[in-house]
C-alpha cells in the first residue's frame, strides 16, 4: 500500500469546486480594480529602488484615505451623540497608524546612495504636498490656510481642503459634545472661527479634568478622551519615525518640496491636536 503524502496544493479539499470561469462574472481582480491599481507604479528612472519609494508612498495614501473615511464618520456620530461607533472608528484609525509607522521600517532599508540614484527625478514633488495628509491634519484640528496653496492647481482638491478648514474639527466636535452633556465650556469654544488654529482653553481643560476624576460617572466621555489620546500618541509616533527615516536617508538636506527637511519635521512633533487632554495628566 502506498504511503506517499498527497500534494496539498493538488488535493486541497474543495479546491476542485472553486469557481474558475470569470468571463461573465466579477473576479477578485475586477472587484479590487487590480489592473488599474497595479499599473499605477511608474518609476521615472531605471533605478531598482525607486519602485520601493513609489509603492511605499502609494500604500500610505491608501491608508490615509481610510483614515479620512473613519474620522469623518466618527465626527458625524459625535454630532449625533452616538459614541459607541466613534470608539470603534477611532480605534481603527489608531491601528491604521500602526501600519503607517511600520512602513517607515521598510523605507529605511533605502540607503542615502540608493535614494540619490533617483532623487533628482522627483523634482519638487514631496510628501509635503499630500492633500490627504493635509486633510487629516485639518480634520484633527491643525488648521493653516496657507497649507491649501500647494493644491490650487487642482480646484476640486483645494475646495475640499477649504471646506475642512472652515468646519469644526474632530476635537471641536468632541468639545461641543462635552457642552451638550452638561460640562461647563466657554461659549467661545463652541462657536468660534473654525479655520483659526485652536487655542487651549481652561474651561475645556477643567471639563476633561472632572471627567478623569470621576470616570465611573462620565464613562463615555472618559473613553472618548482615551481614544483621542491614543490617536494623537500614534500620530506623534508616525511623525517621529518619519523624521528619523528622513534623517537616516538624507541627513539635514532641504526636502524636495522646499521645506527645511528634518528641522521642519522636528517642529511638527511639538504640535498637539488635543492639548488639554495632555495638560490634565500633569494636574491629576
Amino acid at each position: 500500500m502506498s504511503t506517499s503524502k498527497r500534494d496539498p496544493l493538488r488535493s486541497s479539499e474543495g479546491a476542485d469546486k472553486a469557481h474558475t470561469d470569470f468571463y461573465d462574472t466579477m473576479s477578485y481582480g475586477d472587484y479590487l480594480a487590480l489592473d488599474q491599481l497595479l499599473s499605477s507604479q511608474k518609476p521615472l528612472s531605471d533605478h531598482h529602488d525607486e519602485m520601493l519609494f513609489v509603492v511605499m508612498h502609494q500604500t500610505a495614501e491608501l491608508w490615509m484615505k481610510l483614515i479620512i473615511h473613519e474620522i469623518r464618520a466618527a465626527m458625524d456620530r459625535l454630532r449625533h451623540d452616538d459614541l459607541q461607533p466613534v470608539f470603534k472608528m477611532l480605534a481603527r484609525v489608531s491601528r491604521i497608524q500602526a501600519q503607517l509607522i511600520q512602513q517607515w521600517d521598510v523605507l529605511s532599508t533605502l540607503t542615502p546612495a540608493e535614494y540619490l540614484g533617483f532623487r533628482d527625478e522627483l523634482g519638487h514633488a514631496s510628501g509635503f504636498q499630500s492633500h490627504q495628509y493635509r486633510m487629516i491634519e485639518f480634520l484633527l484640528g491643525n488648521k493653516n490656510a496657507q497649507m491649501v496653496e500647494p493644491h490650487r492647481h487642482q480646484p476640486e482638491t483645494a475646495k475640499q481642503l477649504e471646506d475642512a478648514l472652515n468646519e469644526p474639527s474632530l476635537y471641536d466636535e468632541a468639545i461641543r459634545l462635552l457642552a451638550r452633556r452638561g460640562h461647563s465650556v466657554d461659549e467661545t469654544c463652541l462657536s468660534r472661527d473654525w479655520k483659526a488654529p485652536y487655542t487651549p482653553n481652561d474651561s475645556v481643560r477643567d471639563a476633561w479634568l472632572s471627567i478623569y476624576r470621576a470616570p465611573e460617572t462620565h464613562w463615555e466621555e472618559y473613553e472618548l478622551a482615551e481614544k483621542l489620546v491614543d490617536l494623537e500618541d500614534w500620530f506623534q509616533q508616525w511623525r517621529f519615525r518619519h523624521l528619523k527615516t528622513v534623517e537616516r536617508i538624507i541627513g539635514f538636506k532641504t526636502g524636495t518640496g522646499g521645506t527645511a527637511g528634518v528641522s521642519y519635521l522636528r517642529h511638527a512633533i511639538d504640535f498637539y491636536f488635543f492639548p488639554e487632554l495632555w495638560q490634565v495628566r500633569t494636574i491629576l
